[in-house]
């Protein structure tokens, strides 16, 4: 399962990642928001922490204006890795060296074909384990 959720900077984004996910038959939940007007991007973080959480083998994406505040929301929850990624190679290296379990977007800095492009390179990848897993270690103090 895969979670989105964005604040009103990243609801572009987040919807045209879902005609995405459509199409390639992922399955996913759209935890909001639901429009462009103003919202609070913690409210939508701190819910898609805890499904992820309520959901270990799941993923999550997490979009606001420039991906950091809903970062810093997301990762206030232990056992979150959010990784705010401008990059496929930020994508792939965070979950193949960092385990990272949340995708992090800018929406006002990610066009919609590089983040389809970040999003299906996070979603292939897999965590590498060995000498990374000490580190995801000392991550959860």
């Amino acid at each position: 399962m895969l979670y989105l959720a964005s604040d009103h900077a990243g609801f572009e984004l987040k919807e045209g990642l879902k005609n995405f996910l459509t199409e390639q038959k992922i399955e996913f939940e759209d935890l909001g928001c639901d429009s462009a007007e103003s919202c609070d991007y913690p409210d939508f973080g701190h819910a898609l922490a805890e499904k992820v959480l309520a959901n270990p083998e799941s993923r999550g994406v997490g979009i606001c204006g420039t991906g950091l505040g809903i970062s810093m929301a997301l990762n206030r929850h232990v056992g979150i890795r959010a990784a705010r990624c401008m990059s496929v190679e930020d994508a792939e290296l965070a979950r193949r060296h960092n385990d990272a379990n949340v995708l992090v977007l800018s929406g006002r800095q990610t066009t919609p074909e590089l983040a389809t492009a970040m999003l299906a390179k996070f979603l292939a990848t897999d965590f590498e384990g060995g000498r990374h897993e000490g580190r995801i270690k000392k991550i959860e103090i």
